[in-house]
């Protein structure tokens, strides 16, 4: 007996020993995680002229000092750096470097802007740090086989355009089109994507199509031309200050063409309430996100508390602004990666667990939109709802749908 209970005991202190290793060989940490702290890298527009934008990384940052102060993720606080790069990618460039070499971040998140990741492409992924849920919808971030360190997470530009082009395929399809977009990979995004859409009836119906430059101080001379050609649909694709020039100079010299806005212009805040409300009736664009503005969400749970989310950590928001739901949700989903990391935290299993998510609902994204990602597709959202600007709100209006090529 005196054997036996030695060797019971021997073996309870052999599972003890085994489980105690086990559970410090979890712990896993790259650069940028340690037992009290995750350092998360990030690169806004606070200024230049994609500077509305900036709220973005404003209210992620008031997003996770909430995370912080209800105890953090699994006992560790987020350490938020983000800095301005005005929109000029050589800036982003540097500030890349600077979070990454010097800051020695874990990852980046939602850096914004198509041109700027776009410069920080192949760096972050020669790097092999994350580059994770950008902010852009440019397809070319949804690219696991050759940039796996790299994923957007908004649904893309090509998508929605081609959302646009089947709706005005069905409602006019003699339309005479008139095509305003931003000249870099954002905007020649969506012309790809509208044009696939319209397949080959883009030539006939296409009949003018100008680009601008970010530098560029207004776009009206183009309005004007627009005007002249009588085309009777604009497909705007444009940053806030652009398109709300776009839609008060429409007005100006009388032109009143069906207004196709890509949906990341279709601000109130940023857009259409400094276009003038009464320029802004019948603009059509897309949405995947709750409108805090829309009576329909006035008792909703979810935006409830977005709203007492505002109220405690960023009172001075503007309300109206879609950016602030946007960056909401998308804080929300990376607490969910983190939360999902467990203990692991190096670069390689960030990427992993965001390439894990299953039907995963956030209170302020449309009914029936979830986000799904695999390892063999980094695009979490593929759905969006069309609607109308009426009054001084969006009203939705059809079905939930995807812009996704068919198989």
């Amino acid at each position: 007996m005196p054997f036996n209970r030695l060797g019971a005991f021997s073996a309870a202190v052999a599972v003890l020993a085994a489980t105690s290793s086990g559970a410090l060989a979890q712990k896993k940490y790259d650069t940028g995680a340690t037992d009290t702290e995750i350092k998360i890298g990030n690169i806004m527009p606070y200024s230049g002229p994609a500077s509305a934008y900036g709220v973005i990384g404003k209210v992620e940052e008031a997003y996770f000092n909430k995370v912080n102060a209800e105890g953090g993720i699994n006992g560790r606080k987020i350490k938020f750096i983000s800095y301005d790069d005005g929109y000029s990618p050589p800036k982003t460039v540097e500030q890349a470097r600077k979070l990454v070499e010097s800051d020695e971040v874990l990852f980046l998140f939602q850096s914004l802007g198509t041109p700027p990741n776009s410069a920080i492409h192949k760096y972050m992924n020669t790097k092999k740090v994350p580059q994770l849920f950008v902010a852009t919808g440019a397809t070319k971030w949804a690219d696991p086989a050759n940039f796996p360190w790299t994923m957007g997470w908004q649904p893309n530009y090509q998508g929605e355009a081609r959302i646009y082009a089947k709706y005005l395929l069905k409602e006019k399809p003699d339309a005479k089109i008139a095509i305003l977009y931003q000249n870099d990979d954002y905007g020649k995004d969506y012309v790809k994507g509208f044009r696939d859409g319209l397949g080959a009836k883009a030539a006939s119906m296409i009949v003018s199509e100008e680009s601008y430059e970010v530098s560029s101080p207004t776009i009206d001379t183009y309005i004007v031309k627009f005007k002249s050609t009588n085309a009777d649909v604009l497909f705007n694709v444009s940053i806030p200050k652009f398109a709300a020039q776009a839609i008060k100079k429409m007005n100006e010299v009388g032109w009143k063409p069906m207004h196709l806005l890509n949906g990341v212009a279709a601000s109130i805040g940023s857009t259409i309430k400094p276009a003038g409300f009464e320029n802004s009736q019948g603009i059509i664009s897309t949405s995947y996100l709750k409108d805090p503005v829309d009576p329909q969400w006035k008792d909703d749970a979810a935006m409830k508390g977005w709203n007492a989310f505002l109220d405690k950590y960023y009172p001075e928001a503007d309300r109206k602004d879609a950016s602030v739901v946007y960056a909401y949700n998308v804080a929300q989903t990376m607490v969910q990666v983190l939360n999902q990391c467990g203990d692991d935290l190096t670069r390689e299993n960030v990427m992993k667990q965001a390439a894990s998510l299953k039907n995963l609902e956030l209170g302020l994204l449309l009914p029936g939109i979830k986000i799904n990602t695999s390892p063999k597709d980094f695009a979490p959202l593929e759905q969006m709802q069309l609607m109308r600007f009426k009054g001084e709100s969006w009203e939705l209006f059809g079905e939930v749908i995807s812009g996704e090529l068919s198989n």
